[in-house]
């Protein structure tokens, strides 16, 4: 049997041989199988050769030629059907590509039918009826609008009034640990200082206990030196006095070591020098001076010949206790230092004007000037110095007023003055309330205590999204925050690094202008989070 194959041209014989064929059949004439090949099994069903040859009722899009339906792919040289950059164009490739080709078209007469005007012209204007319906519906949605604001408005005031809550329990968490932890010191000062003392006498635990207590800081340039936290204890019964330092070890545990021996002291420097040291002279804001050749210091406490100490804080209770029940106590003001006073409050209420809008700039740039200045790393200075770099900075003092100060300041009188203690003379400092607070936000970022913090970290932990500007729109938080790394670097001796000192010298000038202690300190807490 001569049969078509698809896609394969027959032989002239086998197309005539088709067509009469065709004839027979489309006359209802069958062929005859059993003559041909014998008897049909009963199971094998009849093969019906018309339906085989009548192309008429297939798909014409079914016939595909044998090179479209499978094309060969060769090399990019190569002369093939279809080259490797060119997708193959198969049956289900075409049928998927027709059905993109329609949704688009569908999409584009939807969107043409939304740009079209979908309410007609001739339609008529609502009824009052409908008008009162949406009126309804257009005070409801705005009563709806005005309760959703009024919750989340809640829902913030109530988010902000728990953050303050959980700040303020940190903060009182904070306070009842140091608190303990002094405590745990003077129980630790007292067995001691029993354990000390040796003597005949009936010297007792309670007489131990009439002391002051008080805590204390460093006055220096070194950063880790200015750091470290100091307690101490003056003792009535002997009008000795000793001082402990605060050691971190690890992240739990915290001792008190001896700083300075037990021992009766006298002042090292000022109008009171020589003196031994009295109830009186422990108020918040005072210095007490010591040899430092004298005691067991570290190194870098020892390069300056004297030890000064500013006391931060006293136990109030105590000293009413100490002053009620002690006799002759009470050491009178000499004149001297009266007058000492009145030339303090005169230079710088000189300065003050000058220093009230500049007072950042000043400050810092006074301590980066004598930093480069100081080639012996010793800190003192000339009268001329000094008067040279007050002409830098514009800030002109009459002479009178200027040798006044001098002969106060140059007590030794060796013509050299530390360059702090002069700037200290001339433009003031914080008190003693800011200053815990700018110490407490140094020690933040520097919990190591090594006296310099990495400009990076800086960067990270300053927060301008509560300044003033900030939230009257003035400014925006990025600017803020880039114009005080900028005046910060500039302060800095050592790019990529902020010291103690250059730290304490920003905000140092910052306080010249504010006036109140309170909003001086939420500037801090709100810059470093503390």
């Amino acid at each position: 049997m001569d049969l078509e194959v698809k896609g394969v041209a027959a032989s002239p014989r086998g197309q005539a041989e088709r067509s009469s064929r065709g004839k027979k059949l489309s006359q209802g004439w069958k062929p005859n199988i059993q003559a041909t090949h014998g008897l049909r099994p009963a199971e094998v069903p009849c093969l019906d050769l018309g339906k085989l040859g009548s192309s008429d009722e297939e798909d014409g899009d079914s016939y595909i030629p044998y090179s479209k339906r499978f094309p060969c792919i060769g090399p990019p040289d190569s002369s093939s059907t279809v080259s490797w950059g060119t997708p193959l164009q198969t049956p289900y490739a075409q049928h998927h590509q027709t059905q993109q080709l329609a949704r688009k078209h569908c999409w584009k007469k939807m969107e043409l039918s939304l740009e079209q005007k979908t309410i007609p012209e001739n339609l008529p204007s609502p009824t009052d009826k409908y008008k009162l319906k949406y009126q309804q519906y257009e005070a409801e949605m705005k009563e709806g609008y005005k309760q959703y604001s009024q919750r989340t408005a809640e829902k913030k005031k109530n988010n902000a009034q728990s953050q303050e809550s959980s700040r303020k329990t940190a903060h009182k968490k904070e306070d009842v640990a140091a608190e303990r932890r002094k405590q745990t010191v003077v129980e630790q000062v007292m067995v001691d200082q029993l354990s000390r003392i040796r003597t005949r006498s009936a010297l007792t635990e309670n007489v131990l206990s009439n002391k002051l207590r008080f805590d204390g800081r460093i006055l220096s340039r070194n950063g880790r030196d200015a750091c470290r936290e100091l307690i101490g204890f003056f003792f009535m019964y002997d009008r000795s006095l000793t001082v402990y330092e605060y050691r971190q070890f690890g992240k739990n545990r915290t001792n008190a070591l001896p700083f300075i021996q037990k021992g009766v002291y006298s002042h090292q420097h000022g109008q009171r020098k020589g003196q031994q040291y009295d109830l009186s002279d422990f108020y918040v804001g005072a210095n007490l001076t010591f040899l430092s050749c004298n005691l067991s210091l570290p190194e870098s406490i020892k390069q300056n010949p004297i030890l000064t100490l500013r006391v931060t804080n006293i136990d109030e209770a105590a000293m009413d206790i100490l002053k009620t029940t002690s006799v002759g106590i009470k050491q009178d003001i000499t004149q001297q230092e009266i007058d000492e006073s009145r030339v303090f409050k005169v230079v710088q209420g000189i300065l003050k004007d000058k220093l009230s809008k500049r007072g950042v700039r000043v400050v810092t740039g006074l301590g980066k000037y004598f930093r480069e200045l100081d080639r012996k790393r010793d800190g003192a200075f000339s009268k001329a110095v000094f008067k040279q770099a007050l002409t830098v900075f514009h800030l002109e003092v009459p002479e009178k007023d200027f040798e006044s100060l001098w002969l106060i300041l140059d007590d030794n009188c060796n013509d050299k003055v530390d360059y702090g203690e002069f700037t200290r003379a001339i433009i003031g400092e914080m008190n003693e309330y800011r200053k815990a607070f700018v110490r407490k936000a140094y020690m933040k970022l520097d919990f190591n205590k090594t006296g310099s913090v990495p400009m990076v970290d800086i960067r990270k932990c300053y927060c301008a999204k509560k300044h003033s500007r900030v939230l009257s729109g003035d400014a925006t938080e990025e600017e803020i925050k880039s114009s005080f790394l900028e005046t910060l670097e500039d302060a800095c001796s050592n790019s990529g690094e902020v010291s103690y000192y250059e730290f304490e010298d920003y905000y140092e000038g910052l306080s010249i202008g504010i006036m109140n202690d309170e909003d001086f300190v939420n500037i801090l807490k709100n810059a470093w989070g503390i």
